[in-house]
């Protein structure tokens, strides 16, 4: 049996990061998301190794998830009262429409650029 397209432990063919196949990584490597799951984040640590699969979605075909080391993972950051009042304030002004200044209750599509009734109305002036 041949080894996989992406079975690369030392890195030499990918770029000096040691890359592995599609769910072939070791168990104390994960990636951001994985992470994430838990409560950590990859803290400042450098990438310690990558997941290579061959995808559609991009032009070269192929897509890259990093992977960073679970023992030197830290905890996420707890949300303070500042920080969730920014992110508020950015999240309202994705809703807030700029023709008629109304919050439209959702993110506006970034195409249109208005609300949906402000677009229709553009669309029937038109």
């Amino acid at each position: 049996m041949s080894r996989p397209r992406f079975w690369d432990l030392t890195g030499d063919r990918h770029g000096g990061t040691p890359t592995y196949p599609w769910r072939m990584a070791p168990a104390g490597l994960l990636t951001r998301r994985q992470l994430r799951a838990r409560g950590l984040r990859p803290g400042g640590q450098p990438v310690a190794g990558q997941i290579l699969w061959r995808s559609r979605r991009t032009k070269s075909g192929v897509r890259a998830a990093y992977l960073y080391q679970l023992t030197l993972a830290k905890p996420v950051r707890p949300m303070t009262e500042a920080r969730a009042a920014a992110l508020a304030k950015a999240n309202a002004a994705r809703r807030t429409c700029p023709t008629c200044g109304t919050d439209a209750g959702y993110v506006l599509p970034a195409h249109l650029g208005v609300c949906l009734p402000c677009a229709d109305s553009a669309r029937l002036a038109a």
